[in-house]
């Protein structure tokens, strides 16, 4: 009977502790939890540094994606943005997409409708291009980092990629995209289906963080997701994300001058 009693108490405050973990919050409740002020989670956020989804003109940040952006943060795993990123200087350019990303790296429909059998099925399209040397090892990590942080950032979009970085597993950096038309529930953070799968698979740490920004930059306009969602083929969905990659460019301009 106590070992019941107990067990039941041990649940219960499981659970809860599972929905506080859940929960999600306001610009005002982020910037107490990190003992910073409004305008510098407004600041990281807008620069792509900090996770969170435009709900309305409201934004809105789920506690558990903001306790691993903390412990990746701890770990080194990205750079450390409260403490004042130095931003004097040209930015840096990066390489286009073109560099990792062709027509072939794309599948048109997925057939997968739930989360696992969509990363099966991308793993499976990067094994068959020889771009990973273990496929089992692919869909394993990009599972495990679904299951500490979604990757689904709303507008139906998700930019998968693994939690601990091996180098040695990626044959040479690259990035597929899946497409679904009829969506698959992906735990996106506006509660919407996911039609746009992004795969991530580079070499270095340290590019993690300027592709994902590059990449959230390009579809922050809902045009650019619609051109891809309404494209009838690969050769088209690779031009839509071209036009999406060159819409950038006159701010990149804007900035070296």
């Amino acid at each position: 009977m106590t070992k019941k009693v107990l067990w039941g108490k041990n649940k219960s405050e499981g659970t809860a502790r599972l929905k506080m973990e859940d929960r999600l919050m306001t610009i005002k409740q982020l910037a107490e939890y990190l003992s910073v002020n409004d305008r510098t989670v407004l600041k990281l956020v807008s620069d792509g540094a900090l996770p969170g989804v435009k709900v309305g003109s409201q934004w809105r940040f789920r506690k558990a994606m903001i306790d691993t952006w903390l412990d990746d943060q701890m770990l080194g795993v990205v750079p450390r943005y409260l403490d004042a990123p130095k931003l004097n200087g040209p930015p840096r350019r990066m390489l286009e997409l073109a560099s990792c990303f062709q027509p072939d790296h794309i599948i048109p429909e997925l057939e997968a409708g739930t989360r696992n059998t969509v990363v099966e099925e991308l793993a499976g399209l990067a094994s068959r291009l020889g771009l990973i040397r273990d496929k089992t090892w692919f869909v394993g990590a990009l599972i495990e980092r679904e299951n500490v942080m979604p990757s689904a950032m709303g507008n139906g979009i998700a930019f998968l990629h693994t939690l601990r970085r091996n180098p040695e597993q990626v044959a040479r950096p690259f990035m597929v995209l899946g497409r679904s038309r009829r969506g698959v529930d992906f735990d996106a953070l506006d509660g919407k289906p996911t039609h746009l799968f992004f795969v991530l698979g580079l070499k270095f740490e340290e590019l993690y963080l300027p592709w994902l920004h590059k990449l959230s930059q390009m579809f922050a306009y809902e045009d650019a997701v619609k051109a891809i969602v309404d494209a009838p083929d690969a050769a088209a969905i690779f031009q839509a994300v071209a036009a999406a990659e060159r819409r950038l460019e006159p701010e990149a301009r804007t900035a070296h001058r």
